[in-house]
């Protein structure tokens, strides 16, 4: 069938949607043209409603020319003045415009997508929220302005969000960014159904790339899609005081709908889980839990790395001290609570009420810069060295064994490589030789030596049962097995 449609209805197809899309291009460029942003608040007049009929259905018959023959809609939406936000969920391809270029709400965007060509201008026409990764403030900014048009009465267009903030292959639904609910303003959720026979939608982080979707999606005699307003949903105050508590509501009642389960695991996850590194974290490693755990306590990823930077220099200040709950909220600076004891207690191996505070600045650059592998361990070496710049065996297996997340490693096998002349220690410029003569050096010298033990850091078939990243399934949810107790 695919090299039948490639050869046939695939370049026909393609044709079709570009100049549908080149078509709605000129009636976009002059709408967008013009007005400040407070004419943009007043009713729309009378042309720019044509223009809007016009380009919906102009959109309407670029999927049509895609495939989507018909799209089933289920339920009412709801106007502005109700809802000022939709939260649509699951986001799990570049096919989810399609709810946008229904609606033609307002979008959370990268402030690159206005210059792409053509796309651009359309994306400028629905007057998007624009994001700047340049800009450090931007965070602040998105939620203010988020915020302002929510609470406009209806003057705004609805904001369309897809709260998970990542595509995933709608098995379940990945913890909601707290973006749409920091308003406090009533949402109403919307969830995606492609009830194809054959998945050609599915456009995660990891398979196929856009290209070949989009190949495989126009070469399918009929693609479905299916969008379900559901009712309003209105927060309590307590949800209104509390967003993350509004988003993870809201989700629960979308996964509902869609019957699936949640995971409370999100994208920087699966970024932690699966980077290109040269450390590959194994299965059961805890750093997939002490990510939860420090984004709980309120670290934020916009100052992570500030906050390593001051964490590290304390660190080395208290030397080889270890530290008790009292300490280490003072070392902290955050009070004594559910989740800085469940911290604590990933690294209090023997159970005795205190933990080393280098093993947490390791863990803690590791979330920080998962791709990093030898900044992690430049860090690690200065923690532990000794006066003459050196670490022993027993040195290295703490921090590989804190790096990984695992209560077991052997480095024997690596720390004799590297360790050439055998003096029984060995300094960073040691290492980092090595590691440039064989950047695959974990695969060779640790995870090698590992294969069948029960310390599961077999990592090169890792496999994606969800299409998030590895053990995430969330069916496995209730058999996983307890929480490894530290990562030493």
């Amino acid at each position: 069938q695919i090299a039948f449609m490639t050869l046939t209805l695939f370049p026909i197809r393609l044709f079709f949607a570009a100049f549908m899309m080149l078509l709605a291009w000129p009636f976009a460029f002059i709408a967008s043209m013009g007005p400040e942003e407070q004419e943009l608040e007043k009713p729309l007049s009378w042309w720019r409603k044509v223009v809007d009929v016009l380009l919906k259905t102009i959109m309407r018959l670029m999927w049509l020319a895609g495939g989507f023959h018909w799209i089933n809609v289920k339920g009412r939406r709801a106007l502005p003045a109700e809802a000022a936000i939709l939260t649509v969920a699951p986001h799990s391809s570049y096919f989810d415009a399609i709810p946008v270029t229904m609606t033609f709400a307002s979008i959370v965007m990268k402030a690159e997508s206005k210059d792409i060509p053509l796309w651009g201008t359309l994306i400028k026409y629905i007057r998007p929220v624009f994001v700047s990764r340049s800009d450090q403030d931007s965070r602040r900014k998105t939620v203010e302005e988020i915020k302002r048009r929510a609470q406009s009465d209806g003057k705004w267009p609805q904001i369309m969000i897809f709260p998970e903030g990542t595509c995933t292959n709608r098995s379940c639904l990945i913890t909601f960014k707290p973006g749409a609910f920091i308003p406090g303003v009533p949402v109403q959720p919307v969830v995606l159904r492609y009830p194809n026979k054959l998945d050609t939608i599915t456009w995660t982080w990891q398979g196929p790339g856009a290209l070949k979707i989009l190949w495989l999606t126009l070469c399918q005699f009929h693609n479905s899609v299916e969008i379900e307003f559901l009712p309003v949903y209105i927060p309590s105050e307590e949800e209104r005081k509390n967003p993350v508590l509004y988003a993870n509501n809201v989700r629960r009642v979308m996964a509902e709908a869609l019957g699936v389960s949640v995971t409370d695991y999100t994208f920087e996850d699966c970024q932690l889980a699966l980077a290109e590194g040269q450390l590959r974290l194994p299965s059961d490693t805890c750093l997939l839990e002490f990510a939860k755990l420090v984004r709980s306590l309120g670290l934020k990823p916009e100052t992570l790395e500030d906050d390593l930077d001051k964490y590290a220099a304390s660190a080395m200040e208290m030397k080889k001290e270890k530290v008790d709950l009292k300490e280490f909220s003072a070392y902290l600076e955050f009070p004594v609570s559910h989740t800085l004891e469940s911290m604590f207690a990933l690294f209090d191996e023997s159970e005795d009420g205190i933990i080393d505070i280098r093993e947490f600045v390791i863990a803690l650059s590791v979330v920080c810069k998962p791709s990093k592998t030898l900044e992690t361990i430049q860090l690690a070496f200065q923690l532990y060295q000794s006066e003459d710049g050196t670490i022993t065996e027993e040195d290295l297996a703490h921090i590989l064994k804190t790096a990984m997340g695992v209560s077991q490693i052997n480095v024997t096998h690596l720390f004799r490589a590297v360790d050439e002349e055998e003096k029984g220690k060995i300094t960073y410029d040691d290492f980092y030789r090595f590691a440039e003569l064989h950047p695959h050096f974990a695969e060779d010298y640790l995870y090698a030596d590992q294969m069948g033990a029960e310390s599961g850091l077999e990592t090169s078939s890792l496999s994606a049962p969800n299409g998030i990243c590895t053990d995430f399934s969330p069916e496995n949810a209730e058999d996983k097995k307890p929480l490894q107790k530290k990562l030493n």
